[in-house]
């Protein structure tokens, strides 16, 4: 592997990348239909809060991928020599709706390029902040935390697993297949294999597809928007704890106190996968 030349990765600090989309009627309705919801949406609508991940996707050709799927390493991403990337946290001020059928503008800074070092060796940490605008100005701001790392030596001990809470007002059952997993990878335009290709799971150390990060948190602010339709999220944050895989069902969760909603994911034995947290207006 080489080695980390934190100064000149640290150039990368304050790169910035902006795009326009427009908040278009099919992909909501694709989602929609993904998640089993009633094909209601129309233009003028306000968009689900995460639904934002439908837009603004990238369009790395064929030519610049790499061997996992992902952009080769560069560009508006530093370029971490670590073999491993994911998505760890979120956070995300919800400011004003968007709206199905209106521009929106993204801007994209790379806040920090941290190194440090955990049980399983080299960690860097590369927050990055998404500002979103529509017609009436900033609408999201989402800090999105992506860390590299290395790869678990042979013999490395396991990771200690955390139990997640059980004192769930509200709980929903998901059963992660292949073609939910797939759908999801297709509406995002996300390409990495550890989301549906076997081999490279098994290659990687994974007992089965990995569901995505940013699934599980939509899932959750669903669960929200279930159970408290009159409400508004001014707020979310979630943390990646544990991996969820296809082979079992999983549950999402959530407890309100007062104006926080506190959410997590459980996989099938009961650990802690990802814990979140959702402020109400």
């Amino acid at each position: 592997m080489p080695a980390l030349n934190l100064p000149h990765l640290k150039q990368w600090i304050g790169t910035t990348e902006e795009t326009t989309d427009v908040i278009t009627l099919p992909p909501v309705a694709r989602m929609a239909a993904t998640l089993d919801k009633p094909p209601t949406y129309q233009d003028g609508d306000e968009l689900p809060p995460a639904w934002h991940w439908l837009y603004f996707l990238p369009t790395t050709p064929m030519s610049e991928t790499g061997p996992d799927g992902h952009a080769k390493r560069g560009g508006f991403i530093p370029p971490v020599p670590l073999p491993r990337r994911m998505w760890a946290a979120g956070k995300f001020d919800f400011v004003e709706p968007l709206r199905i059928g209106q521009p929106a503008h993204k801007k994209s800074e790379i806040v920090d390029v941290a190194l440090k070092e955990g049980k399983s060796g080299q960690l860097v940490f590369v927050p990055v902040r998404h500002t979103i605008s529509g017609p009436n100005g900033v609408a999201l701001i989402e800090e999105q935390t992506l860390v590299y790392r290395e790869a678990p030596q042979p013999g490395s001990p396991p990771p200690k697993l955390k139990p997640a809470p059980t004192n769930a007002d509200w709980s929903r059952q998901i059963e992660p297949n292949i073609v939910l997993l797939f759908r999801y990878s297709a509406l995002t335009f996300n390409a990495h294999l550890i989301h549906y290709d076997r081999d490279h799971c098994a290659h990687e150390g994974y007992p089965g597809l990995v569901v995505h990060g940013p699934l599980i948190a939509t899932l959750l602010l669903d669960l929200v928007c279930e159970h408290l339709p009159h409400e508004t999220i001014k707020q979310f944050s979630f943390r990646a704890v544990s991996p969820l895989f296809d082979i079992h069902p999983f549950t999402i969760n959530g407890r309100r106190e007062g104006q926080t909603v506190i959410l997590w994911a459980a996989n099938h034995e009961g650990v802690l996968a990802t814990e979140a947290t959702a402020t109400l207006a």
